[in-house]
Order: C-alpha cells, then sequence, then structure tokens
C-alpha cells in the first residue's frame, strides 16, 4: 500500500534534519532527545560520538508507571518523564546535557519534559 505522508511530518523532518546538523552529544554531555507519539512520551539520552543511547524513559515504563497512573493530562505525564530522566541521569554522575527537540516546537509536552529535566537538576 501506498500511503501519503502528512505535511506536517515532512515539515518536522526538515527541521529535525537542519537541528542535527548542530547538535551533538558525548559522553560527558549527551543530546537529550524527546519523541511524542498521540498516546505515550519518550525521552532518552544518546552518546553521538559513540553512537550509543545512554539511559530511556518513556510514559510506558515500569519504573514511572504509578506515577503517570495518578497524572492528569499529557503535560503533567511528560513533566514526570523529565523528571524521571534526570534523576536516573544524576545517579550515572551526568550534569549537563544539549536538549534536542526532535522538529517539534519548543511548547506544551515537549517543554514539559525539558521543565522536568531542569527541576531534577539538568543543566542545559
Amino acid at each position: 500500500m501506498h500511503t501519503k505522508i502528512s505535511a506536517r511530518v515532512i515539515r518536522r523532518r526538515k527541521i529535525k534534519k537542519h537541528i542535527r546538523k548542530r547538535i551533538k552529544g558525548t559522553a560527558q554531555r549527551p543530546r537529550l532527545v524527546v519523541f511524542r507519539s498521540l498516546k505515550a512520551i519518550y525521552a532518552h539520552l544518546v552518546d553521538d560520538s559513540n553512537h550509543r543511547t545512554i539511559l530511556t524513559v518513556s510514559s510506558l515504563s515500569k519504573s514511572v508507571s504509578d506515577q503517570i497512573g495518578k497524572a492528569k493530562g499529557k503535560i503533567a505525564m511528560a513533566k514526570i518523564i523529565g523528571q524521571a530522566i534526570g534523576e536516573e541521569a544524576k545517579k550515572r554522575k551526568i550534569e549537563s546535557v544539549v536538549f534536542d527537540r526532535n522538529g517539534y516546537l519548543y511548547h506544551g509536552r515537549v517543554k514539559a519534559v525539558a521543565d522536568g529535566a531542569r527541576e531534577a537538576g539538568l543543566k542545559f
């Protein structure tokens, strides 16, 4: 089947490509990538120099499932994910990151993840 890609997806891919030209994550300062689907939100810490994902937290993770159940709305859920990835990064002695909004606007759930990570002590 041939599926038509929406203009919104094409625009996000263009922006994402432009962002990735400038942003690189290292082992000391990894890239914090945010991906959002309609139901879930994902946050990854990526070391681009070694091509590795250091840490992943999502709204589907068992470690945050009890907090996600109490959250009211997607933005509150995104803030919990940001706090969780910030706390896990602190345990692994990662203090500063480069934020990659992955082509999304810095608004709503993407901003909530960033705010939650900052509250947990990560520096951007």
